[in-house]
């Protein structure tokens, strides 16, 4: 009987880890959430997500007010379709609100950051926000540096004839 319950215990522990990971592993990959909170859909055109994912977070003014919903490739404008769903509590989003895709951090995952405008009229659903500003692509402009530098040099050895 006393091994019995010992082993009961020890199968209630392990299923409690084995629970624990599981919810761990969720929040860590942003699917803590199974069911879809009420809200609405907004749209917004970038020339360039970088490394931006579905379920990214969407800020305005650094606090999350919704996610990204869904990344498709438009092949007509050759152009990256954000759609990102913002919580139903956020209805109050000017039409002239900008999206950015900025960085957490100096390597940090990339989120959407709304900047709010002035306009009389809200967002609501399926409206495009048209006002978008790209990631900034680390490796372009390393590149750009490096070319204006050797840019920078050649001139200054045209200009230094014997």
């Amino acid at each position: 009987m006393q091994k019995k319950n010992i082993e009961i215990w020890v199968g209630v522990f392990v299923a409690a880890g084995i629970a624990a990971l599981v919810m761990l592993a969720m929040k860590v990959s942003n699917l803590a959430a199974f069911t879809s909170r009420d809200g609405y859909d907004v749209i917004a055109h970038f020339e360039n997500i970088g490394g931006l994912k579905e379920r990214a977070a969407v800020t305005v003014a650094g606090v999350r007010i919704g996610r990204v919903k869904s990344i498709v490739f438009d092949d007509k404008t050759y152009e990256a379709v954000v759609t990102m769903h913002i919580d139903a509590a956020q209805n109050r989003l000017p039409l002239d609100t900008s999206a950015s895709i900025l960085t957490a951090g100096l390597l940090g995952e990339q989120y959407v950051s709304l900047e709010p405008g002035g306009d009389e009229k809200f967002l609501k659903q399926g409206d495009q926000i048209k006002l978008t500003q790209s990631a900034i692509i680390l490796e372009k402009m390393v590149g750009q540096f490096l070319f204006s530098k050797a840019a920078g040099e050649g001139k200054k050895d045209e200009g230094t004839a014997p």
